[in-house]
């Protein structure tokens, strides 16, 4: 069994990598939307896979590294690329989330990556 919760971080961000005058080589924003995936078998007393606020609870020090913060100056975030902040995100959050399966990182309403344990 999934189960998901989501988050809403506003953020700054440019790609120092792409071509010369490219569009996002430029310093612009974004109100990313991160899903943050578990995975594990329904506890038979309490009928869930884990409780929704210990997963906000392990989210919350990266929510309040992220949200309006400019992400290149991050350590890890230097390119903060859609794919680097979903791998940066579950890097740091598998250790404190027992069942992390998978991170999706939304950078408009019709673009994003995700990064889950076969990703490595």
């Amino acid at each position: 069994m999934h189960i998901h919760k989501v988050f809403q971080i506003e953020a700054a961000h440019r790609l120092p990598h792409v071509p010369a005058g490219h569009k996002c080589a430029r310093l612009h924003g974004h109100s990313f939307r991160i899903e943050i995936h578990v995975e594990g078998e329904p506890d038979p007393a309490l009928g869930w896979v884990m409780d929704f606020a210990d997963v906000k609870a392990a989210f919350a020090p990266l929510f309040e590294q992220l949200d309006h913060h400019y992400l290149n100056d991050i350590d890890g975030l230097e390119n903060p690329t859609s794919e680097t902040l979903a791998r940066w995100i579950f890097r740091r959050l598998e250790p404190r989330l027992s069942g992390l399966d998978r991170v999706v990182v939304h950078e408009t309403c019709t673009s994003g990556a995700s990064c889950s344990r076969a990703s490595f």
